[in-house]
């Protein structure tokens, strides 16, 4: 993944299946209402179809909205069960790899 998140931005997921065809407005509206939470405060969201086949990002980059768009060829997203996720979650899920077994080694967090 080529995205620069900053360790004071956070990265929210939506639980729900969503349709893949919205794009900035529809997505940042999903944000506001039924994630309840302020799309141009800078944080990402991640939302993916039924199928989980595909994953948009969509987030604030200062002077409009941005989306980060993939599809897989082969294989599904595996969602984690928590609606906020870490940038080690974020990449392990968009790599394919299960953290089921993996271990988070202690790291000071303010």
């Amino acid at each position: 993944m080529s995205l620069a998140i900053g360790a004071s931005q956070r990265i929210f997921l939506y639980r729900g299946a969503c349709d893949m065809r919205r794009s900035f407005d529809r997505l940042a509206a999903m944000v506001e209402h039924e994630l309840h939470r302020d799309p141009m405060r800078g944080d990402y969201f991640v939302f993916v179809n039924r199928r989980r086949t595909m994953v948009k990002l969509l987030y604030w980059d200062g002077d409009g909205f941005a989306i980060w768009f993939k599809r897989l060829e082969r294989g599904r997203y595996r969602l984690k069960d928590q609606e906020q996720m870490d940038r080690a979650d974020l990449n392990l899920m968009l790599e394919g790899i299960v953290g089921n077994d993996l271990r988070r080694l202690p790291r000071y967090r303010k």
